[in-house]
């Protein structure tokens, strides 16, 4: 049985007060027993203005949120999802980055996002990711106190081949950090959580956004901590905060031996179009 933490938060458009919540959390976190953090996507920074927030997204070297998070895991002795920040890369562009830093402050795993969230909603919002941010190319499974955690973002949710090919590799926590916009997340965040628990026989770790962001935006929060049969261990609602959640490897293994899905796997044929 491990404790972990969840932490709900909304992020505004200066990274110093946010990096002083993410602090605030990873020191609650470590005095409640968890072992381990989870974050939202974009922790570090919210901000639709891309002229302005362009002078606050820089490299990970000069990152201040990725510095504190990490000095604070290290005074605290806890690990740490980060669910992503915005960062520069080497070569200009920018990245959706995920981080997963350990208990020493060390940064063992990156990720960035694989999916760019380009869509027109009816409500008027239009969001074009891809016009910003460079999709990544590799997934990762990471060995954690807590279990294999397979990290993913947001968007990446809707993508199933993704979470099997985690826990193909071995998952048995798949984190989705997130900034759900509130049509999509009140009509689809617990249904593809649930199924994403229920197919990969794994717990789903979901650190999210919430609330009204100083940018203008409003996100959908509802946190989630699921098990593997898809019961809903932890549902944080509307306010942020900071939540907790019990990962019990027993339970994971009671329901793959009952739903043995994964050792049932096949590669897919090519498919046959007749008409």
């Amino acid at each position: 049985m491990a404790r972990i933490g969840v932490l709900q938060m909304t992020s505004g458009i200066d990274p110093v007060v946010n990096a002083a919540t993410l602090v605030d959390a990873i020191d609650r976190a470590a005095a409640e027993g968890a072992a381990m953090l989870f974050t939202p996507e974009m922790s570090g920074l919210i901000d639709r203005d891309r002229v302005r927030a362009g002078a606050s997204i820089v490299s990970e070297a000069e990152d201040p949120v990725l510095a504190a998070v990490c000095a604070a895991a290290a005074d605290a002795g806890i690990w740490v999802h980060l669910g992503s920040l915005a960062v520069r890369r080497s070569d200009g562009r920018l990245a959706n980055r995920g981080f997963v830093i350990d208990h020493t402050g060390a940064i063992r795993v990156r990720y960035d996002k694989l999916h760019m969230f380009d869509v027109d909603l009816p409500t008027g919002e239009s969001w074009r990711e891809s016009a910003a941010y460079v999709a990544g190319d590799t997934a990762t499974v990471i060995d954690t106190p807590v279990g294999m955690v397979g990290p993913s973002i947001c968007y990446d949710l809707r993508f199933a081949d993704l979470y099997r090919a985690l826990s193909d590799a071995g998952a048995t926590i798949l984190s989705v950090p997130a900034a759900f916009t509130r049509p999509t997340g009140a009509a689809h965040w617990h249904i593809l959580l649930c199924a994403r628990a229920i197919e990969a026989g794994a717990f789903v770790v979901a650190a999210a956004q919430t609330g009204e962001h100083a940018d203008g935006r409003t996100t959908y929060g509802q946190s989630l901590v699921i098990d593997p049969w898809g019961d809903v261990l932890l549902d944080m609602g509307d306010a942020a905060g900071l939540g907790f959640a019990e990962i019990d490897v027993d339970r994971l293994r009671d329901v793959r031996s009952r739903i043995p899905a994964i050792a049932h796997r096949r590669a897919i044929p090519p498919v046959m179009v007749v008409r």
